[in-house]
């Protein structure tokens, strides 16, 4: 399957039970960003692109925080998806475009973001069109929720999905190396991390599963063993009917 079609079918959960962002993911950036405009190293326009922006998460955390956004994202049905949560922000411009291809203008961006998406792109290509539309000085973000491991429940959870889920493996696999982070960026960067939780039900836990680009659908084989193996883990874990779904989201800064 074509990465940019692997949340096609999955629109609904992806929008209703996937996580936001900390605002302290935002304070850091806008702290980046101040600092390069008071030390005169740049001159950063409030104008932010949001690569991958799936149904428009991040893209409305930088809303709120006064950036004008250009919100790139190739599935339809994801982008349909954003233009009806935030089309009528005066400040959200959406694009059917790609990483490698925004068709934006050249040196027209302030700060480029990539939330949750960075793995499916070709670095490459991409960092070259990242490259032609920041200004000089411009500031890069790659952002990724990852499950913060440590807990029975999610310890529990980390272990189903590896013993029956074969896709999982290979979206785990795709997500960037520090090695490969440090080839993408030029010069210094900064990675910070912050702790963040939901909580859930039976019915939006097992929707947070199915949001996953890996996740067995209701029409697949498997997928009963599947639910059975969420029900029990769902019971053994909650209390007073939910379980906590813990992040650590890892936030990486740079230039370009």
């Amino acid at each position: 399957m074509r990465s940019t079609e692997r949340f096609t079918d999955r629109v609904s959960d992806y929008s209703k039970y996937r996580p936001g962002y900390p605002d302290a993911v935002f304070d850091a950036i806008d702290e980046r960003v101040n600092e390069l405009r008071q030390s005169g190293l740049a001159t950063l326009p409030r104008v932010a692109m949001d690569v991958g922006s799936g149904t428009g998460i991040f893209s409305r955390g930088l809303l709120t925080r006064g950036w004008t956004v250009h919100a790139i994202e190739p599935n339809r049905e994801m982008r349909n998806a954003a233009e009806r949560d935030l089309g009528r922000e005066l400040a959200f411009h959406s694009h059917d475009a790609t990483a490698e291809a925004s068709g934006l203008p050249d040196r027209s961006i302030g700060l480029v973001v990539a939330a949750q998406a960075f793995h499916w792109f070709d670095a490459g290509r991409c960092r070259e069109e990242w490259t032609r539309v920041l200004v000089p000085g411009g500031v890069a973000c790659l952002v990724w929720n990852v499950r913060e491991l440590g807990s029975p429940f999610m310890d529990a959870y980390e272990r189903l999905l590896l013993e029956l889920l074969p896709a999982y493996r290979e979206v785990t696999q795709r997500l960037a190396e520090p090695a490969a982070l440090r080839q993408f960026f030029s010069g210094a960067l900064q990675t910070r991390r912050f702790s963040h939780a939901q909580l859930f039900d039976w019915r939006s836990f097992l929707g947070r599963v199915q949001s996953s680009s890996y996740a067995l659908r209701s029409d697949q084989p498997g997928y009963a063993d599947f639910e059975t193996g969420l029900r029990r883990l769902f019971d053994e874990h909650q209390g007073e009917g939910v379980v906590r779904f813990s992040y650590e989201a890892q936030l990486t800064i740079g230039a370009l």
